[in-house]
């Protein structure tokens, strides 16, 4: 299992935490990788970039016109995390759900 994300955000941490088996991906060093980055776009959509987070608001006007896949490449703290990548299968977040489907 791989966890794309940032090794100092709360919520990857706690997945870690409770899932011994992933491994950690950091995208501000690594980077999302593209096959992975465009699967994601194409089952979450835009639900992908975090408009909440003080990377969003740094953008400006111009900047936020650009396709989710350009601004997360270009700025990795901007996608929502954890993504979770287990057996092929994509999961978005923290959520209660995304516990349960992950067994924990």
């Amino acid at each position: 299992m791989k966890l794309f994300g940032l090794k100092n955000c709360d919520n990857c941490r706690k997945a870690l935490k409770l899932l011994p088996d992933l491994h950690l991906v950091d995208v501000r060093r690594e980077g999302v990788p593209d096959v992975v980055l465009e699967r994601a776009l194409g089952q979450f959509g835009d639900s992908l970039l975090n408009i909440r987070s003080t990377t969003w608001r740094g953008l400006t006007q111009e900047e936020r016109l650009k396709s989710p896949f350009e601004l997360i490449k270009t700025h990795p703290a901007l996608m929502k995390r954890p993504l979770i990548e287990r057996d092929g299968v994509l999961y978005l977040g923290w959520s209660k759900e995304t516990q349960a489907a992950l067994g924990v």
